[in-house]
């Protein structure tokens, strides 16, 4: 999760990816649904060179600087401005419950909030979604089609890669006339990548170090947080890495 969620859960993804290379390459396995294994497993390798000597290294920076506090009000203000994507979702999956929630819970972190500085919405019982149009499109039945791990995207299913372009013309700030807008994109795309990295830090870690298979893993477990994202299941999405 995720290429804003957009161009922000690209950059996300391929941030908090990451391989120790003291340990082997597996050789592909029959897995359903990942034709291009081979050519994925490389890609893999790619991010395993930027996370370890760029990305990890910026998102430690970022602890090292930032203070908790500060931090979590960064986040606070990033999930702010991501409401509009999510409330296209909602109401393109039909679920206005969760629409009339979205549209609440950024009325109130935006004016009470500060402009979302400080979540008010979950301590009022308006819980934050996560809602994507290529979770909208699995909603539709569209299948995810082969796994694919792109370079500097990290998984991405063709349902996915569909996802985050259709995403990005329902924000906003894409129409927003304004100098800068450009810097503004990219500096709130990278700010988000950094921030989830950093909270990832030792998630990451622990998994790399538990898994024979790390590429294996990932894939999993990017399935897994999918699933349960698409079906608004229970599982606690914290416990996993942001892939």
């Amino acid at each position: 999760m995720a290429l804003s969620r957009k161009l922000s859960l690209v950059l996300v993804t391929c941030m908090a990816l990451a391989a120790c290379a003291s340990k082997p390459a597996l050789a592909p396995t029959a897995v359903p649904n990942d034709p291009l294994e081979e050519v994925n497993r490389d890609s893999f390798a790619v991010h395993m060179f930027f996370d370890r000597i760029l990305f990890l290294p910026m998102a430690e920076g970022y602890r090292f600087v930032v203070p908790t506090p500060v931090r979590n009000s960064i986040r606070n203000v990033l999930n702010n401005l991501n409401s509009p994507v999510i409330l296209a979702n909602d109401v393109l999956q039909g679920d206005f419950e969760a629409a009339e929630t979205t549209v609440a819970r950024f009325y109130v972190n935006t004016t009470f909030g500060i402009g979302g500085v400080f979540d008010l919405g979950s301590n009022v019982g308006l819980p934050r979604r996560n809602e994507d149009f290529g979770q909208t499109l699995a909603v539709w039945g569209v299948d995810e089609g082969p796994y694919l791990f792109i370079p500097m995207i990290g998984p991405a299913p063709p349902r996915d890669l569909i996802g985050y372009g259709v995403d990005f013309l329902f924000d906003p700030f894409t129409y927003v006339e304004m100098d800068g807008r450009i810097f503004f994109s990219i500096g709130r795309s990278g700010l988000d990548a950094i921030d989830l990295r950093e909270r990832n830090i030792e998630t990451q870690a622990e998994l790399e170090q538990q898994s024979l298979d790390f590429y294996g893993s990932v894939r999993g477990l990017y399935r897994q947080q999918r699933n349960n994202d698409i079906t608004n299941g229970d599982m606690p999405l914290e416990d996993l890495p942001n892939f």
